[in-house]
């Protein structure tokens, strides 16, 4: 029997946004990702399908730290990592530091059916040769200025701005770039994909949450992509937790309270988005602001102004 699908999509967290022009340029953003990924899903595509479409909108939108737009390492280099779990199958696979392909989601995908599922950079990028994947500058104006700006400061800052837009500049440090999408499908299963260039001025060989159950999870209970400080989800194991939460009888959003509520306490600067098999989303910050957006299955909406206090929120 065919279920109602559901989508909810983010665009990483932060400390602050500044100009009413730039947040409604990444509403936008947001919000296309979500209608084409929804109208896929009435199509009667597959979660994992919908995953891929979606991740790759994301990953070529220069506003976002994934793909097209990644911010720059210590040494000037763009590495970027992603991961997919097909929540049907109990099935993870994950690339970490690649460069050079527009879409690191896509040879994700592909691992999903290899029997070595994750590979590091070396093999990543022999995956990609070996797939004929044509190479790709992921570098921006923006990005680059940015980088060059830091290294005049000689790297006082500890990772790079969340979006890459000047009307969206953010507070010193307060960045947390990632792309994240969660899907139900129209069959019932639950699907969820990450991807990051990572978060910027770090040491090389640094490995992102993304690349790891720790921030992508899902099961055939519920799935949850994460954002913020990488190595605060890393710490809390915050996407594995929730879905195991839920596997074990709690409700989604009791679920997230209960982790979102132990994140705050040890003081972690994180976010997260959910779905569960019900078709329950929800949502989650430590961090001042969550760039998210969802369809419900009846309207699109976002999170882009939500900033009431709650740790958790719900629909």
């Amino acid at each position: 029997m065919k279920v109602q699908p559901k989508v909810i999509i983010h665009g990483g967290a932060g400390s602050s946004l500044h100009g009413k022009g730039g947040l409604e340029s990444v509403r936008r953003s947001l919000h296309t990702t979500v209608e084409a990924v929804y109208s896929l899903l009435l199509s009667g595509v597959t979660a994992s399908e919908a995953v891929l479409q979606g991740c790759r909108m994301l990953e070529d939108d220069p506003r976002f730290n994934a793909g097209t737009g990644s911010v720059l390492q210590s040494d000037g280099q763009i590495r970027m990592s992603a991961s997919l779990m097909d929540g049907t199958l109990g099935r993870f696979s994950g690339i970490i530091n690649v460069s050079r392909v527009k879409n690191p989601i896509e040879l994700v995908f592909f691992l999903q059916n290899s029997p070595d599922r994750v590979l590091s950079d070396y093999g990543a990028a022999e995956l990609a040769r070996e797939l004929q994947v044509p190479t790709y500058n992921a570098l921006t104006d923006l990005r680059l200025k940015e980088w060059m700006q830091e290294r005049q400061d000689n790297f006082k800052s500890t990772m790079a701005g969340v979006v890459a837009e000047p009307e969206l500049a953010e507070a010193s440090n307060g960045g947390r770039g990632t792309i994240g999408v969660v899907i139900l499908d129209s069959y019932g299963g639950l699907s969820v994909g990450t991807s990051t260039g990572g978060k910027g001025f770090e040491r090389i060989g640094r490995v992102s949450d993304s690349a790891m159950p720790a921030g992508n999870y899902a099961s055939k209970y519920a799935a949850v992509s994460c954002t913020g400080i990488g190595e605060d989800i890393i710490d809390e194991c915050l996407a594995a937790k929730v879905v195991v939460r839920v596997g074990d009888g709690m409700s989604l959003q009791d679920s997230m309270q209960r982790s979102f509520c132990e994140a705050s306490k040890n003081r972690r600067d994180l976010g997260a988005i959910a779905l569960d098999a019900t078709g329950a989303i929800s949502w989650g910050k430590t961090s001042e602001v969550l760039l998210a957006a969802y369809h419900d299955g009846h309207r699109i909406g976002d999170t882009l102004e939500w900033n009431n206090g709650e740790l958790v929120g719900c629909c």
